[in-house]
């Protein structure tokens, strides 16, 4: 059976055509069945393929005169998009040339095109970011939203943790994620109106789907391994990953400054070189690099800015599987058995029990 084939934004990214087309053909190895459509400045990208003859033979091309940069508005960005590689990268996936599509450039822009052109999917009001993060446990934690929301109410937190969990299931093999809020507290009695709303919702939910909901986690709990998929708004999420993804680089330079300031440190560094190298590889967002934009009619994959070949590669694995196991089939199917009427009747019953208390 032929799989769909992934477009790929070959302009995107800080080292752009170079480093997508190599980290696509990276990936083509993994994925022999996939078929790429790459999109973008068709010289660059031929002159690109000319070293990569695995992922040419397996790759049809579309010229696109037009990038979006980096400091593009999202705004700007939707007037341009019939010309820019972005922009026809995501309309692929709309027209059914594409079943999905990455792209390394601005994460507002691309939101803004993607939610657009695709919709979000019936049950959903809000797409969110996911992405993965290291944890001492057996597998990386899925953790939204990413940066997509910044202001969040309880039915929006009860609907990515829904989408998480799917998410999870495929892409850590888990068959009953453990999902968690993130909050101040792990008590019951912490955090806002909204917090306890979604908790009190996705209690009563829980039993239906496959998913255990453990209540509140806190940030510095988040890389322990004991919960699998963490949700919050966009804002929070964004700084927590954004912290995380700093202690690491501290970490590292710390490191790198110790190891480096006397001849003693050095033989010391030789010694201890397999353990530092299995840090740096855990600690590399490169070999955790690819976030997704859950809740959209089609699959769109955004990967740092700032990634190597490498990283590029595990962004597009990430897309090929994603559409191997059905992602977004699964989400729907997890809404339609849930039913988005159980969201909106237990919100209606925490905004009843409030309303009674104020007036009390």
């Amino acid at each position: 059976m032929s799989l769909p084939r992934i477009a790929v934004d070959a302009m995107g990214g800080d080292e752009g055509v170079r480093v997508m087309i190599e980290g696509a053909a990276i990936a083509r190895r993994q994925h022999e069945r996939f078929k790429f459509l790459l999109v973008g400045d068709e010289e660059r990208i031929k002159q690109a393929l000319e070293h990569h003859p695995n992922l040419r033979g397996a790759s049809e091309i579309l010229h696109a005169p037009d990038t979006v940069s980096g400091d593009d508005k999202p705004t700007q960005a939707l007037r341009r998009a019939k010309t820019t590689s972005m922009g026809l990268t995501i309309n692929a996936v709309k027209q059914g040339d594409a079943g999905a599509a990455v792209s390394a450039g601005n994460t507002g822009a691309l939101m803004a095109m993607a939610k657009l052109a695709l919709r979000t999917m019936p049950g959903i009001d809000r797409p969110a970011l996911s992405g993965l993060l290291p944890t001492l446990g057996d597998t990386d934690l899925v953790m939204l939203d990413l940066g997509a929301n910044t202001d969040c109410d309880a039915r929006n937190l009860v609907q990515f943790a829904i989408m998480g969990a799917a998410y999870a299931r495929i892409v850590n093999n888990l068959p009953s994620p453990r999902v968690r809020l993130l909050n101040i507290g792990s008590e019951e009695s912490k955090g806002t109106d909204t917090l306890r709303d979604a908790a009190t919702q996705l209690k009563a939910l829980a039993d239906d789907l496959a998913m255990s909901f453990d209540g509140f986690t806190e940030a510095d709990k988040l890389s322990r391994g004991d919960v699998d998929v963490v949700v919050t708004d966009g804002f929070s999420g964004n700084i927590a990953l954004k912290s995380m993804e700093g202690a690491a680089r501290f970490v590292a330079d710390l490191l790198r400054r110790s190891f480096s300031s006397s001849l003693r440190s050095k033989v010391g560094f030789l010694i201890s070189r397999p353990a530092t190298e299995l840090l740096k590889h855990h600690l590399d967002p490169n070999n955790h690099n690819g976030a997704v934009f859950l809740g959209l009619n089609g699959i769109v994959v955004k990967s740092h800015g700032s990634a190597s070949a490498v990283g590029v590669a595990n962004a597009v694995a990430v897309t090929a599987r994603l559409l191997e196991e059905n992602l977004t089939e699964r989400i729907q199917a997890d809404l339609a058995r849930m039913g988005t009427e159980a969201i909106r009747t237990t919100g209606r019953a925490r905004a009843a029990t409030i309303n009674g208390e104020n007036a009390a």
